[in-house]
């Protein structure tokens, strides 16, 4: 199936305006029609859901763009590939590791006022 600009954005969820940007940025490349309108396959929209998963976790849009010019020179470039996604797989191992110290942390602070405030309730039905 084939979509034009307008229902590629549907279909993905994003603007027209993201689309044509991702495009400037060589993350997508869309084929022309003869009269020189943008269309988009099946294919594009899984590559968008990729792309998107990359951005949602942090990656670049330039290392996202290299990684998409790795992948339309095809298959000599799997190895390069698998590398930044290895790199890009341990950065987001030291960012959840990051974030679970942080939330220890909060943890930590939400149970010392816990322990307060039952110390607060504890003391005024004593004294009541």
């Amino acid at each position: 199936m084939e979509y034009s600009i307008g229902e590629f954005s549907k279909r993905t969820e994003l603007s027209i305006h993201t689309l044509r940007y991702y495009e400037k940025e060589q993350l997508i490349k869309p084929r022309r029609h003869f009269n020189k309108r943008r269309y988009y396959l099946e294919t594009d929209v899984l590559w968008i859901d990729f792309i998107k998963r990359l951005k949602a976790t942090g990656m670049p849009v330039k290392t996202i763009a290299r990684y998409a010019g790795l992948r339309a020179e095809g298959e000599d470039t799997l190895l390069e590939r698998k590398e930044m996604l290895i790199q890009h797989r341990q950065y987001l191992s030291d960012q959840i590791m990051e974030l679970q110290e942080h939330m220890s942390k909060i943890n930590d602070k939400i149970n010392m006022y816990c322990q307060k405030i039952e110390k607060m309730n504890t003391m005024s039905t004593i004294h009541a």
